[in-house]
């Protein structure tokens, strides 16, 4: 078991430094020597812990969306709480992470334009990488509004609306470099209780 921990520990040291060469040479100039120099271990070494620099980024963001996941599990098994405050709370842990995650998001920036130059479409890859989290937002409106909780609307545009504020987040942390983004979290706030205060009308004229 000590075994497993301590080579855990060693991929995030590597997935640190990983970032570092990524953020100073852009993922096109990266190379998985550089992040070995990086991490003062040798290519040999890095082997055992990954195949190639593209599997070290695709692990980073698989990383993060675990993340993500374990908070949307946990705001979403606590019963004390309606479904517009479900919401709002599991949007708003998602900007915090990617406040705390702003380096790598700015990494994967930096792919998605390499991708671009490479004819290959990124909007494509960013769908795939989040078609889950899309899903998970969609269903938890479906729920509100089983439950009287939210205002019957289309569901398609308001999961469009809620990834949208995500989207918003990304762009003000990375392109913008905002310190903070707590007024789009207030945003976010205000516009997930217009649906919950609009079913709560709807229910009261019936």
């Amino acid at each position: 078991m000590a075994i497993i921990v301590e080579h855990e520990k060693r991929r995030r040291e590597i997935l640190e430094k990983a970032l570092d060469v990524f953020m100073d040479e852009g993922f096109e100039d990266a190379t998985f020597q550089k992040i070995a120099d990086r991490c003062g271990i040798t290519r040999t070494t890095l082997y055992i812990y990954f195949k190639n620099k593209k599997e070290i980024f695709n692990y980073s963001i698989k990383q993060l969306l675990v993340e993500v996941e374990g908070d949307i599990t946990r705001v979403r098994a606590d019963t004390g709480l309606n479904a517009v405050e479900r919401i709002i709370r599991v949007l708003s842990d998602i900007i915090d992470r990617l406040e705390k995650s702003r380096r790598l998001l700015s990494v994967v920036l930096d792919y998605l334009l390499y991708l671009s130059k490479s004819d290959t479409d990124p909007d494509s890859r960013v769908r795939r990488r989040t078609l889950r989290l899309r899903h998970i937002l969609a269903t938890m409106v479906i729920d509100g509004i089983r439950a009287g909780e939210i205002l019957p609307v289309n569901v398609k545009t308001t999961d469009d609306l809620l990834y949208g504020l995500i989207e918003s987040a990304i762009y003000r942390l990375v392109v913008l470099k905002r310190e903070s983004v707590g007024d789009l979290k207030e945003a976010v706030a205000l516009t997930v209780r217009h649906l919950g205060a609009g079913a709560q009308i709807a229910a009261k004229t019936q």
